[in-house]
């Protein structure tokens, strides 16, 4: 049974269909990724389901007490409240239960009465229903995942990302039937990603989200619906089998429209040479032409993010950072950073939230100054920018004139010069929206005129900071494609681990005190091998733990001992097989979604598995 069903939902605004005639429903323990383009009904359908907007037509069905939890992009708290006042504030369902707990409790201590002790039996039952005994061991855990350890710090003193990681900390401890996130990703770090990625694969979480991390959506999710021409398409499955389905679904469709076209020109052809006189098999068959005439021309074309614009000519000097310092008060956010740039790096930038990686691209680009140390710019270097901040500019002013005001044509890449309208298009701004007020766009739409301000000033220096927030799927992918053709430098701050890994080459990771790392790797190989330096760290110190309750004249080995350490060697052989069979399995597209459910966990345990007999072999290894 579905803990919520949608049946026939409608939502217009104003006079564009954003959604009409969908139905679907939502059962215990799917992982649901919504994926559609920006302006098409996304964020607005998660709002109906929330209980936060209703549909024009249509409705939603929940089952009985189903409890549904909502994170919007952006998030609303009382400012002048303290995070510990949140946690246990009204809004928190699980505090309340623990106070109506404890309230019931003491009650009872102080008269043992079968009233007060049918309300303690009562509170104790949905103590149990809701897993609330570990519940503040369980919230200090997850608010300190999301570096929220400062109680008594008044909401309204958070930074936005800030705001947006306690926000998801609350909702995680909520014990909600349904979750539904609206970019969960946005303003964290990998860290924390991975850390949330983690916890909604091992947990009996039901969910459907937004989200354009394309990791996130391969290893988290086994349904995708997909919102396009408003209608809703269900596909059961990862991101790489939506993907598969999806371009059989167009080619399929392709061909239909193909049929329906020549069918309407044969049928047209029959209405010119027919006699005004119809008969009822005649009107019968005109009724069946406008049909195939609907079907013939329902094919939309697409709107396609089309990048091409000539970059600047770059020099041999390109960019030298000299024994560089920064500091705010105690912060160190660079401490004698050396580095001479090349033509054509690709350079990522890693590292946690306050680390100080957007003080370092504004101290490349001269917004900031170094307390100390030499930068040397090449005289032909042009600076692209584009920042975490945004589009500054007149809210009034309409989207055409933003672009005006840097240039009125621009030059791309095979010599043709477009006007700032005709790029805009290549943008995906029609001519209606190229004349709307900056103030009516959506966060999405903002995003790509600043990225478009950005490319209209030719850069043969590229620095993006966060570009991938708001973004839909269509535009990153375009992104992608001319970046891999972007001839200069390219200096990329992402939580995006797809976007950094398909563009980035080489990395500086920021791991705090002024120091950095130099990888020349791709993120995905550097992440393994810091997994692998974290695991052999833990043997060492298991070891150590172990060697330092063993006297000096440790005993060999028992005939127990022995026989298990052989064993070991022999079972790790076949974990490991075992392992690489489930994963191969888990990328097979024809395994059903009940397996791929029951592979998962499996893999989690034999990892686990493998883990504690490494460590033992080790143990025992030493001993011998």
């Amino acid at each position: 049974m579905n803990l919520l069903s949608v049946d026939k939902l409608e939502k217009n605004f104003g006079e564009r269909i954003l959604f009409e005639n969908i139905n679907f429903g939502i059962d215990k323990g799917d992982k649901i990724a919504l994926i559609a383009n920006n302006g098409t009904g996304k964020s607005s359908l998660l709002k109906i389901l929330a209980r936060q907007d209703i549909a024009d037509v249509g409705k939603v069905v929940y089952r009985n007490n189903c409890k549904v939890s909502y994170l919007p992009q952006e998030s609303i708290f009382d400012d002048n409240i303290t995070i510990n006042d949140l946690i246990n504030s009204k809004y928190n369902k699980i505090s309340l239960i623990v106070k109506e707990y404890e309230k019931a409790l003491e009650e009872h201590s102080k008269l043992s009465s079968a009233v007060n002790l049918k309300e303690l039996e009562r509170s104790t039952a949905i103590m149990d229903q809701e897993n609330a005994w570990d519940y503040e061991r369980t919230s200090k855990q997850i608010l300190s995942k999301f570096n929220i350890s400062n109680f008594s710090q008044k909401v309204g003193e958070l930074s936005g990302g800030q705001k947006k990681r306690l926000s998801i900390a609350l909702l995680l401890l909520e014990n909600t039937d349904i979750l539904l996130l609206d970019e969960p990703t946005n303003h964290l770090d990998i860290s924390m990603i991975e850390w949330l990625e983690k916890y909604l694969q091992q947990q009996n979480i039901t969910l459907l989200m937004v989200t354009h991390d394309r990791y996130f959506l391969e290893r988290v999710c086994n349904h995708i619906f997909e919102l396009e021409g408003g209608n809703l398409y269900h596909h059961k499955g990862n991101y790489s089998y939506f993907l598969q389905k999806r371009d059989e679904r167009e080619s399929n469709f392709d061909v239909e429209i193909s049929k329906a076209k020549k069918l309407m020109k044969k049928e047209l052809d029959w209405i010119r040479r027919s006699p005004k006189a119809r008969t009822t098999k005649s009107k019968a068959r005109i009724d069946n032409f406008y049909n195939i005439k609907k079907k013939a021309n329902s094919k939309k074309v697409k709107q396609e993010l089309n990048i091409d614009v000539r970059m600047g000519r770059i020099g041999g000097k390109i960019l030298e950072l000299i024994n560089i310092y920064k500091s705010f008060n105690e912060l160190n956010i660079l401490k004698g950073f050396d580095y001479t740039f090349k033509k054509g790096e690709r350079i990522g930038v890693l590292g946690k939230n306050g680390v100080g990686k957007s003080t370092f691209l504004n101290i490349i680009t001269g917004i900031e100054t170094p307390d100390s140390g030499k930068i040397n710019i090449g005289e032909t270097i042009n600076y692209g920018y584009f920042t975490q901040n945004g589009l500054k500019t007149d809210e009034e002013r309409r989207v055409i004139n933003v672009l005006r005001d840097i240039a009125d044509f621009i030059v791309m890449s095979d010599g043709r010069k477009i006007s700032a309208s005709q790029l805009l298009e290549h943008f995906m701004f029609t001519r209606d929206l190229q004349h709307t007020k900056v103030k009516s766009l959506s966060g999405g739409e903002r995003r790509r005129l600043h990225l478009l301000t950005v490319l209209m000033k030719n850069p043969n220096f590229l620095i993006l900071d966060e570009p991938t927030n708001d973004l839909d799927l269509l535009t990153l992918t375009k992104l992608e494609e001319f970046l891999l053709q972007f001839k200069g430098c390219l200096i990329l701050v992402s939580h995006d681990r797809f976007f950094m890994d398909k563009l980035t080459e080489h990395l500086f990771v920021f791991k705090g005190d002024g120091i950095i790392e130099d990888h020349y790797c791709s993120y995905s190989d550097y992440r393994a091998k810091q997994i692998k330096e974290e695991k052999e760290f833990k043997k060492i110190q298991h070891l150590e733990k172990g060697n330092s309750k063993v006297k000096s004249d440790v005993k060999k080995l028992s005939f127990n001992e022995k026989y298990e350490f052989d064993n070991i060697e022999k079972e790790l052989v076949d974990l490991e097989n075992e392992k690489k069979k489930l994963e191969e399995n888990l990328q097979n597209a024809n395994v059903a979604i009940n397996e791929v459910v029951q592979i998962t966990k499996r893999l989690a345990t034999v990892v686990e598995i493998i883990d504690n007999k490494e460590l033992r072999w080790l143990e025992l290894s030493e001993k011998q």
